[in-house]
């Protein structure tokens, strides 16, 4: 998949990017690859499997749920920038708070925002288990996000503690997702969420199944969760 073809893509989806935001992409591209030389950002590398397995299928949530409704937003394990980045090309609005454990990624992160001109991007160093109990990230967001981190019960632990309520958690997911969405029943109600619907869906180019897993807020997440850093993994709630 060339630019063209990835603009043609998300056109054909309604999300109509401007000359400036495709010029975004290439930049981000350019810079990831530079970056990977130095430290490991990403093991796909080659520019037409970038914007189909990261950008494209970042942006895929789009296809389901209305970033226009919302403002504040957490990416939770985000890498690289995975799917905050391209995500905040395509929605420029959107306050932009990417929490990862990772520092050196961070200064990645501050380095892409200042260089295709990103406002409103704010990488933060820190494990989910303990911003998730700070009270300037707990509960204070519209929308978070998370793509490839954890299976669904962990992942909901890490992320859900940061929504509003009323608000909302997507996961990015691979193929097969039934089996992840029983177990997380527990955790994602104990938490104060709600599946609310689930968008199976094959990538373009034959790149996979994916799916988007969408959670509603309804209720304060108890005061102990997240668990101390390490113990979702460790006792994933069943």
């Amino acid at each position: 998949m060339n630019k063209e073809q990835f603009a043609e893509a998300l056109a054909a989806k309604g999300i109509v990017l401007s000359a400036r935001q495709l010029e975004q992409f290439d930049a981000y591209y350019r810079l990831l690859v530079e970056w990977n030389e130095k430290m490991n950002l990403t093991a796909i590398t080659e520019e037409g499997q970038v914007y189909v397995k990261h950008f494209y299928d970042s942006i895929t949530p789009a296809f389901y749920f209305s970033f226009d409704q919302v403002e504040s937003v957490a990416d939770i394990g985000g890498g690289a920038g995975f799917p905050s980045i391209p995500l905040k090309i395509c929605f420029p609005h959107l306050k932009m708070t990417i929490i990862d454990s990772l520092n050196k990624r961070m200064t990645f992160l501050n380095h892409v925002a200042a260089e295709l001109g990103l406002e409103d991007v704010y990488p933060v160093h820190g494990r989910a288990e303990e911003r998730g109990q700070e009270a300037a990230y707990r509960e204070s967001f519209d929308l978070v996000v998370a793509r490839a981190v954890a299976r669904l019960n962990v992942l909901a632990e890490y992320c859900l503690p940061f929504a509003r309520v009323g608000g909302h958690f997507i996961a990015l997911k691979g193929a097969d997702i039934s089996p992840e969405l029983n177990e997380a029943k527990k955790a994602i109600k104990t938490l104060g969420g709600k599946t609310k619907k689930v968008e199976t869906f094959q990538l373009v180019e034959e790149a996979g199944e994916r799916n988007i897993v969408i959670i509603e807020k309804l209720g304060a997440t108890p005061k102990g969760y997240p668990r101390k850093p390490g113990t979702p993994a460790k006792k994933p709630l069943l």
